[in-house]
């Protein structure tokens, strides 16, 4: 058995192997997937000198704990936690050697939610239609983490960075999302459509890696019926019934019958992924164009 591997200790509420997705199959029905707050996993990639494209670790709030079986470098960041090798403290933010056997603990989320945890060769479980990740809606891709599974690893190919600690952005107090309104805005009254931009919503707990769900006002409907089954694009604003806007992740289905109402900027996107339960959150129209 290699000694490139990770034995999972504690997988934590949801901790799941992320890449950067399989976009390019949704016509055979399969959602894109991926690191949901992306520029932070391709941060700690770089901290230990993986390539971009290397399999990290996603965890849900309350981390989880590894042990190598060989010495690595790793780097945790995302949201902000305490990491620890051994029971000692180490750098958040920045790469740190973990010798063979020893306890990486990545803990609870001081704010945020998904913290990205890189190994020094990446995680290199089974590729599925070119990706690594696991994806929640589909099941393609390897299984969330549990307790004494154990994670093959590649070979370092590059040098962890020299820094003492890597600026990241603070997860969001106030989560303001640009927005395209449309395709099918005009499904809704106009005062639906103003409140859907100047009403302050929050982020449900309900929220998950397939759609981040919110909680405020019901947008009211003027046409009535249901459309037929059509294309959902990564960040639509779809509206079921009840009136309430789920705002559509990685992993989210790749046809949808209910109607939506705009699409999230393609920036703004990797704030919804530290948005934790309650935090207050604002749509505001922009022109397709706008950078």
């Amino acid at each position: 058995m290699t000694d490139r591997a990770l034995a999972v200790v504690r997988a934590g509420a949801l901790t799941t192997v992320q890449d950067r997705g399989r976009p390019g199959h949704a016509h055979l029905g399969v959602p894109r997937s991926g690191a949901l707050d992306a520029p932070a996993a391709a941060l700690m990639n770089r901290l230990v000198g993986n390539p971009p494209e290397a399999a990290v670790l996603e965890t849900t709030l309350n981390g989880c704990d590894l042990r190598p079986r060989s010495a690595v470098t790793v780097a945790v960041g995302g949201a902000p936690c305490p990491v620890s090798v051994d029971g000692r403290p180490a750098a958040w933010g920045a790469p740190v050697h973990v010798p063979a056997g020893a306890l990486l603990s990545v803990g609870t989320a001081v704010s945020g939610v998904r913290a990205y945890v890189a190994v020094s060769g990446g995680v290199a479980v089974e590729p599925v239609l070119g990706s690594r990740s696991t994806d929640l809606l589909s099941g393609l891709g390897p299984p969330p983490l549990a307790n004494g599974m154990v994670l093959p690893l590649g070979r370092p190919s590059g040098h962890h960075a020299r820094v003492d600690v890597a600026a990241q952005p603070a997860p969001p107090t106030e989560l303001v999302l640009r927005v395209m309104l449309g395709p099918r805005d005009d499904w809704f009254t106009p005062t639906a459509l103003r409140t859907f931009t100047t009403h302050t919503y929050r982020v449900s707990s309900a929220s998950n890696r397939i759609g981040l769900r919110t909680q405020g006002p019901a947008l009211e409907r003027a046409t009535g019926g249901e459309l037929p089954s059509e294309g959902m694009v990564l960040g639509a604003v779809q509206v079921p019934p009840d009136g309430s806007p789920v705002v559509f992740l990685a992993d989210h289905p790749t046809t949808g019958g209910y109607p939506v109402i705009a699409v999230v900027h393609p920036k703004d996107l990797p704030k919804t992924a530290q948005a934790t339960p309650g935090t207050p959150l604002r749509f505001t129209p922009v022109h397709p164009r706008t950078p």
